[in-house]
């Protein structure tokens, strides 16, 4: 039996960097126990080294439904029961669909996604009780270009999520299943993934820390929400695809692709598509300076009785701040490219 089974055990599935690690850091601060499940062993050796005893390492690639059920089990055999699990590897590739052949999308799908049930599956079999978290994007309700395999593998995880919420509730079993649904986060992933366009990746912005992903991610466990939005993007995405769907299309359109590149060159030498990418464990990407260190957070089915009972106005004020939002991201895009 673990020697800490004083302290309770959470598992966090893509834990040693972006919003995972920011999650594991308010985990630990909470005085709870957490196992880390990453590709990269030399990350989860700087999580061992940073936090010792108080964390338990494994390298797994999420999409091995197999290696997730044997990580799980020797989880429960040498560090506890856990009342937390925390789905939220992805892989991306930033490029026009008709440039991503078969495997490299069927890995985005099955990381991203498979990922995501793969953990689920675990999870409910060794959790009693306790709270599993699903990473999401606002992308999973507005998709964006140059993403079709991320953005079909968030929606995916938002109707997968949906079904099997009904089922535990149908079979009244004590866990509560989330739906955290994330904007554009400052992670190290824009520094990793595939990327086909012409300059450096960006989170399109406006751009949140991964303080206020992971604060959000709490936010669902102790409220044991349904779904929880975060940051103004979303609730603008939502609404505006919402009310306005073709607005919506016909801005990405002109802008999609331009709002995520920055002025940088593209780094074609390097992804982390067949394996994790040499990177230090951190929770921040290269965009400190411009990421916000607070975001709304909001219980998306308030945000939705809000919008049925009297935020008709409000949600078309919405939109049409998106509007403007877009268009002027678009033109201040254009500026920079003319200046280029």
């Amino acid at each position: 039996m673990p020697s800490l089974s004083h302290s309770p055990v959470a598992v966090i599935a893509g834990g040693t960097a972006g919003v995972g690690r920011a999650t594991l850091d308010a985990l630990i601060d909470r005085g709870w126990n957490v196992a880390v499940l990453a590709r990269g062993q030399d990350r989860l050796d700087s999580v061992k080294e940073a936090f010792g005893d108080r964390v338990w390492t494994r390298s797994v690639d999420v999409s091995d439904a197999a290696a997730v059920e044997a990580a799980a089990d020797d989880i429960l055999s040498d560090f506890g029961v856990p009342e937390i699990w925390i789905n939220a590897a992805m892989l991306t590739s930033f490029s026009p669909f008709d440039k991503v052949d078969a495997e490299e999308f069927g890995k985005i799908t099955a990381t991203t996604y498979l990922g995501t049930v793969n953990g689920c599956r675990a999870a409910l079999r060794v959790m009693a009780r306790g709270n599993i978290v699903n990473v999401g994007s606002g992308l999973a309700y507005t998709s964006v270009p140059n993403q079709a395999a991320y953005c079909g593998a968030k929606h995916a995880i938002e109707g997968f999520t949906q079904a099997l919420r009904i089922e535990l509730l149908r079979d009244k079993r004590p866990l509560t299943l989330s739906m955290v649904q994330l904007p554009a986060v400052n992670t190290p992933q824009f520094e990793w993934a595939r990327n086909r366009m012409d300059h450096h990746a960006q989170p399109a912005p406006p751009i949140y820390q991964p303080e206020v992903a992971a604060r959000a991610v709490l936010r669902a466990i102790d409220t044991n929400a349904r779904e929880i939005l975060v940051g103004r993007s979303v609730l603008k995405l939502m609404a505006g695809n919402m009310l306005f769907p073709n607005t919506v299309e016909a801005q990405l359109t002109e802008m999609g692709v331009e709002a995520q590149q920055d002025d940088r060159p593209a780094p074609h030498d390097r992804d982390n598509l067949d394996g994790p990418a040499p990177y230090p464990s951190t929770a921040h990407g290269t965009f400190d300076g411009r990421a916000e260190d607070d975001g709304i957070i909001v219980d998306g089915d308030f945000a939705r009785k809000f919008a049925l009972f009297g935020g008709a106005a409000a949600m078309l004020f919405a939109g049409m701040v998106l509007g403007r939002a877009i268009q002027a991201g678009a033109e201040a895009t254009g500026d920079r490219i003319a200046r280029r």
